[in-house]
């Protein structure tokens, strides 16, 4: 097999995994924020 048929593998590094991350952790926080607002206080 020759070298060309491999298809390269894309490397996630740290620059472009941050901003999703953050995305995830928002989105994260808001699920947590929507899911706590029962209980004895129900506000």
């Amino acid at each position: 097999m020759s070298v060309e048929t491999n298809t390269p593998r894309v490397r996630r590094n740290h620059a472009t995994a941050a901003p999703e991350r953050k995305n995830a952790a928002a989105a994260l926080q808001r699920a947590l924020d929507r899911r706590d607002n029962g209980g004895a206080t129900g506000h």
